[in-house]
């Protein structure tokens, strides 16, 4: 572990000689390459930092410990170093977690595609709760929200929704939102007061660029079509709605939120472009992710990952095992815990498959 630490640090300092280069300085590819490199080894070389300077203060301690010292003086330097040994074990935790292999797709935005299951009304109405749910927890991080596409019903639910959130991390923190929800509770059109079952299915997408997926314009067949929609005034009277089927894989994306037919276009290309990627991914990525399955990050969108029960006021998460009885806040956007105790199980479980290996 320690040789892969002094490798990042001693390439760390390279790159900082590299920037102050009036030639790399000149090339705003390569200096915004070894920018981006910079950034992403200055998390870890600090944290070895922090290591190598907490181990001197644990050496300095033992060997002052050597000498004879009055009893107070003694003590304090006792406590020091017991303290310093402390911190020591929980950087090393650290480390090892910062050297885990980084999802290349961390960074990135996200589009998430949220459509209703089994349960007809009742779930499209959860589908809109799980999108305000969504929405309210991005723009609690200050995340820009744009919808792509929406087929809403007359009570106020979604069929389906399909939108982007912009910022740098989103998949890091969404990428586990993926799979089927299920909410339990007595639907507002049930008289009897029965409790229903009914499923949500969610799909998280990096989003990509165009230059990184290929799409040949030959593969296209774009169909323009009149917006329909639950009704009112903003109903389309023109044929501003885009239909795109990629011809090889049979992936169809529609949009019909903006007005604009280029815009719809736009929007929808966005949304082919990440399926394409996710599809590829899945691809490149089927023998890691076999070998995974007992994992959180398997990504399968057939799993039952999570319960909203609402008679009893929990969220349960079944990956992991997790309840909280605090459903209210959460369907508002309070999800950090969730997600903070899917990302700290997930990182476990890569620790503990021999990810790191302290004699490396």
């Amino acid at each position: 572990m320690f040789d892969k630490l002094q490798a990042a640090e001693d390439r760390f300092e390279e790159i900082n000689h590299k920037l102050s280069d009036p030639s790399v300085i000149g090339n705003q590819e390569e200096y915004r390459r070894y920018m981006k490199e910079h950034s992403e080894l200055s998390e870890i070389v600090e944290k070895y930092r922090e290591y190598k300077k907490v181990s001197k203060d644990i050496a300095d301690a033992r060997e002052l410990l050597q000498d004879k010292l009055d009893a107070d003086f003694r003590e304090m330097v006792q406590a020091e170093f017991k303290e310093s040994e402390d911190k020591l074990e929980v950087i090393k935790r650290e480390l090892k977690i910062l050297l885990i292999p980084k999802d290349p797709n961390d960074d990135r935005s996200v589009i998430v595609e949220i459509r209703g299951g089994a349960g007809g009304e009742e779930a499209a109405l959860f589908a809109q709760v799980l999108f305000r749910m969504y929405t309210r927890y991005a723009e609690s991080k200050r995340w820009k929200v744009e919808i792509l596409d929406s087929n809403p019903t007359e009570l106020g639910g979604f069929k389906e929704v399909v939108f982007s959130i912009e910022a740098k991390g989103a998949y890091s923190r969404l990428k586990f939102e993926s799979g089927v929800h299920r909410v339990q509770r007595v639907p507002s059109t049930e008289a009897s007061g029965r409790i229903h079952t009914s499923t949500i299915t969610v799909a998280v997408l990096p989003e990509v660029d165009d230059v990184e997926v290929d799409i040949n314009p030959a593969d296209l067949q774009i169909d323009t079509y009149r917006a329909g929609g639950a009704g009112g005034q903003h109903i389309n009277k023109t044929e501003s709605a885009i239909r795109i089927t990629h011809i090889p894989t049979g992936l169809v994306v529609t949009c019909q939120d903006e007005r604009s037919q280029h815009k719809n276009k736009d929007k929808a290309m966005k949304v082919l472009r990440s399926k394409l990627y996710d599809i590829a991914e899945e691809q490149k990525n089927s023998e890691v992710a076999q070998a995974r399955k007992s994992q959180v990050g398997t990504g399968d969108r057939s799993e039952r990952i999570r319960t909203y029960n609402y008679p009893q006021g929990r969220v349960t998460d079944h990956r992991i095992g997790l309840t909280l009885y605090k459903l209210e806040s959460i369907v508002e956007g309070d999800i950090d815990e969730i997600i903070d105790a899917l990302i700290t199980t997930d990182q476990s479980e890569k620790l503990g498959s021999g990810a790191m290996d302290d004699e490396d």
